[in-house]
């Protein structure tokens, strides 16, 4: 059988092999290949160098961009998976209405990030009117808005992966740490944590990139204002490609940058993180 399998499996696998590289290798060695040219179509486009690439890193916008989409990153990444840690923890005691909560915390990500920016504008600048404020008024509060944004729609999905990897962890070994006299705080950090790693590898990961990747919940909260202040990478590179005539080309530049800065940060931590998993 494995044999046969063996035999037959570049046969199953090639239409596989080719809508991958129809529909993301082609395009991305394309994309590549444009950020170093000028262009408007890709029919006109001309070779210049790394002259796209220096605009990028001299553009100010980009900069603040890269910035700011670094520190919500660092907060969301870190509120998002302590705040879903704690509440899978709480529903795995086996109370009732258990999986009513699962449920409610999980529905927000159901919801389209346009929708949800809207809806978080209309409630965040409720309560700033109050004080003659809206969340345009400082950028501080288009970073907190989005950052509660991203929580709310996030912590419910994270917290239903912790949920998973909190139920796999074997009863008896923790049964047998709290006959040998651990704490609560011991079990948690010497066995449920060691054991949960690979939901924290999930976790971390998709947050990590979630975060990065904002892109309509930012267009609908803030879109970037004030003064492009609070407008983060995807939001700068869009407003570069279809904002600026004659930028196609950095605009481009900065998406590839986009890209590699995104795919080493989500490697190294993939790496680091999956070292720390144990087997159950």
């Amino acid at each position: 059988m494995q044999k046969s399998m063996k035999k037959y499996f570049a046969l199953f696998a090639l239409p596989t092999i080719i809508a991958f590289s129809v529909a993301f290798v082609l395009p991305f060695i394309l994309g590549v290949y444009l950020s170093f040219t000028e262009f408007t179509t890709v029919n006109d486009a001309k070779w210049v160098g790394l002259s796209n690439y220096v605009k990028a890193f001299s553009n100010q916008d980009f900069l603040n961009a890269l910035w700011f989409t670094v520190k919500f990153t660092v907060v969301s990444v870190l509120t998002i998976n302590v705040f879903a840690f704690i509440l899978a923890m709480l529903l795995t005691r086996g109370k009732k209405g258990t999986n009513l909560f699962r449920t409610v915390f999980f529905m927000p990500n159901l919801i389209g990030g346009i929708v949800l920016g809207y809806i978080w504008q209309l409630i965040i600048n409720g309560v700033l009117y109050k004080f003659d404020l809206t969340l345009t008024f400082d950028p501080k509060y288009g970073f907190w808005g989005l950052v509660v944004l991203m929580n709310w729609q996030l912590i419910g999905y994270m917290m239903i992966i912790y949920v998973a990897g909190i139920q796999n962890v074997p009863k008896d070994v923790i049964e047998v740490a709290k006959i040998d006299g651990a704490s609560r705080f011991q079990v948690l950090r010497n066995v449920t944590l060691p054991l949960v790693m690979p939901s924290i590898t999930i976790c971390l990961f998709l947050t990590l990139s979630n975060s990065f990747k904002l892109f309509d919940q930012n267009l609908a909260l803030t879109a970037g204002a004030p003064a492009k202040q609070t407008a983060m990478l995807a939001l700068d590179i869009y407003n570069t490609f279809y904002g600026k005539t004659g930028w196609e080309g950095v605009g481009q530049a900065k998406a590839v940058v986009f890209f590699v800065l995104v795919a080493l940060i989500a490697l190294v931590q993939l790496l680091i993180t999956r070292r720390k998993e144990v087997e159950s």
